[in-house]
């Protein structure tokens, strides 16, 4: 792929601090009109270069074709009381760095935090080019909601999770997740033939890249055949090992997925995103889902949303499904979720900060109960059902992996809860 289009997870050489890549401070997109080295754009694919990632990930509407998921009625009230103390908690990384969380948040390229206790919000700080209105993309937190509606179904008697992919969707004949289960699907165990790596190889397209073509995330190449949309991309992937082995992060399965709850509903993700949870659990603003040329939403990676909003996902999750005085999800499918997969499955995969944890039901999981959602460049849902403790968090970081900013996310998570209890 030529270097004016680039991709999630390139290459970006020598990084700035989160102070001196602000946006802010480097006047992306100011002036009237913006300035050519000024400007951040899908067409030649600056977007997805750091430090001009930093403000695309809070402008994603203004670069992509999205859906509107709207809210509706009352604002949920969010109790507050900030502590300031938290600011000076101190951390040890994984690479033996003693820090702040302050200094945590800066050095993982921290867009903004929200931390509650027991439902009460103890620090909510917004940074570059976040504000508390921003619909800052999720990335692959998406693919928890996915997930999530997957496992709703399964209580609703709709989705059996020992039949085929094809079964439902028979598009996928034939295809690499065309005899995967549903279990397999959702808890990523699947033999497709996909490498979800960010760092471009030296030539040749890669997945992900070519992944990133389908969606609509970058232009597409003129002499590029490739499938274009989410679905028939996923359907174009063959298989290279069994089902049901180690666990294997592969966004296709999310598609897939995402495409079966689709055809089950007759309705597309965003219209079921809107319907179990925008419109009913009192949010601060509506969402949207990014969409490819065709229309069809990115399960595995597109949603929008503010601060706010993902906190309210984590702390209903945490209160068993149950928010703004109704039953979100079912208490049995948050049960179902936090139990997880199978350890032994994720062993393999030497997860930084989570060596012993799992991945279940299109969620992350730590060995000691705590449930994670988790997008690319330092997105996520953190509940500590235990603790009482829901952490969400928006980030830029130039490295897309979470492997990249787990090393202090993951003992900054550990460090905050010890100093609540």
């Amino acid at each position: 792929m030529a270097a004016s289009h680039h991709v999630p997870g390139f290459a970006h050489g020598q990084n700035g601090s989160a102070a001196e890549t602000d946006p802010a401070v480097l006047g992306l997109m100011q002036g009237a009109p913006v300035p050519a080295d000024k400007q951040v754009r899908w067409t030649d694919g600056s977007m997805w270069r750091f430090p001009q990632q930093r403000w695309a990930f809070s402008h994603m509407r203004e670069l992509v074709p999205t859906v509107n998921i709207g809210r509706e009625g009352a604002v949920s009230v969010l109790p507050q009381a900030l502590r300031d103390d938290l600011d000076d908690v101190r951390l040890t990384s994984l690479d033996g760095v003693s820090m702040t969380w302050r200094e945590s948040l800066a050095a993982t390229y921290t867009d903004a935090i929200l931390i509650m206790k027991d439902g009460v919000v103890m620090q909510e700080r917004y940074f570059g080019a976040t504000t508390p209105a921003t619909q800052h993309i999720l990335f692959s937190v998406t693919k928890s909601f996915v997930g999530t509606i997957a496992e709703m179904l399964i209580e609703e008697g709709k989705l059996n999770p020992e039949a085929k992919a094809a079964d439902y969707v028979a598009e996928l004949g034939g295809s690499g997740l065309g005899d995967a289960t549903i279990r397999e699907i959702l808890d990523m165990r699947t033999g497709l033939a996909f490498s979800e790596d960010y760092v471009p190889g030296q030539t040749g397209l890669t997945d992900v890249q070519r992944m990133s073509i389908s969606t609509g995330w970058v232009p597409r190449l003129a002499d590029y055949a490739g499938p274009d949309g989410n679905f028939v991309f996923s359907a174009s992937l063959g298989k290279n090992a069994p089902h049901g082995g180690d666990f294997v992060y592969r966004t296709p399965n999310t598609t897939a997925l995402q495409w079966i709850i689709e055809r089950i509903e007759g309705q597309s993700l965003a219209a079921q995103i809107e319907a179990r949870f925008w419109a009913r659990m009192g949010m601060d603003h509506d969402a949207a889902l990014g969409v490819d040329r065709v229309g069809t939403g990115f399960g595995g990676g597109g949603l929008m949303a503010s601060l706010r909003d993902i906190a309210r996902i984590g702390e209903m999750m945490r209160l068993g499904g149950r928010y703004n005085d109704q039953q979100i999800v079912a208490e049995a499918v948050v049960e179902r979720i936090f139990a997880g997969g199978d350890p032994a499955a994720f062993v393999a995969c030497q997860y930084t900060g989570n060596l012993d944890g799992n991945y279940g039901s299109q969620w992350w999981h730590r060995a000691g109960g705590q449930l994670m959602a988790m997008g690319v460049h330092g997105q996520g849902i953190y509940v500590d059902r235990g603790a009482g403790v829901v952490i969400a968090r928006l980030g830029s970081h130039p490295v897309a992996s979470n492997r990249g900013n787990a090393a202090v996310t993951t003992p900054a998570y550990d460090a905050i809860v010890a100093a609540l209890q």
